[in-house]
């Protein structure tokens, strides 16, 4: 990985090509974030940058966090969030925009899906119901847990009810429709994870196809 940012999922939207077609997009404010921390093999074991995105008042901070700051004389910030790079050629206080990502290249977005709260096995792992008819009496459940005698117990694994959602997602090979660098702005063709507002770690693809 040689570059990334920090942004924020705005909404979506849809835009049109020069040849008149729709193309869906997911439109994320990226940046401007600052560079808070930089590991080294040296210092740390492993090439890293800290990123801090969003201004917030220093007494919303707990006391590490402000120190951790003061240290790097920098303006406090409402999240931080570590990228390792193949190559750290970044200082503290250096600030990364919109900008670092261009039309038409690949990313890899991971962000936090949107939380479900407890849910059925056909909701959350998409089972077929049982019979509706008369006298059924097995809709909505899980079906069979298994013999009653040997092994006796419900295997691990199985599909069963509970909470859905919630989870850190990435989504790989998502393409840079477009960049706009007065509103640090990327438009990415496709969804990504999380509600509006969600937090979003933007970087170059692993395994791009292009």
């Amino acid at each position: 990985m040689k570059k990334a940012i920090l942004g924020r999922k705005v909404g979506m939207t849809q835009i049109f090509d020069e040849t008149g077609k729709v193309i869906p997009v997911t439109v994320i404010e990226a940046g401007p974030c600052t560079v808070a921390q930089v590991k080294t093999v040296e210092t740390d074991g492993y090439n890293a940058i800290q990123l801090g995105f969003v201004d917030v008042k220093e007494s919303k901070l707990t006391k590490p966090e402000a120190g951790h700051f003061a240290k790097a004389k920098l303006s406090p910030k409402k999240h931080l969030r570590e990228f390792r790079l193949t190559d750290a050629s970044y200082n503290v206080g250096d600030e990364i925009k919109a900008d670092v990502f261009a039309a038409g290249e690949m990313v890899d977005i991971q962000g936090k899906t949107k939380g479900k709260g407890f849910q059925g096995v056909i909701k959350r792992h998409g089972q077929h119901r049982g019979p509706m008819g008369h006298g059924s009496m097995y809709h909505r459940r899980p079906g069979s847990m298994g013999p009653t005698s040997t092994p006796g117990r419900v295997f691990k694994g199985k599909n069963l009810p509970g909470h859905m959602g919630c989870q850190t997602v990435t989504i790989q090979n998502l393409e840079v429709v477009r960049v706009d660098l007065d509103k640090n702005v990327i438009l990415v063709k496709g969804s990504v994870p999380g509600a509006k507002g969600a937090i979003l770690k933007i970087k170059d693809a692993v395994k791009s196809v292009k």
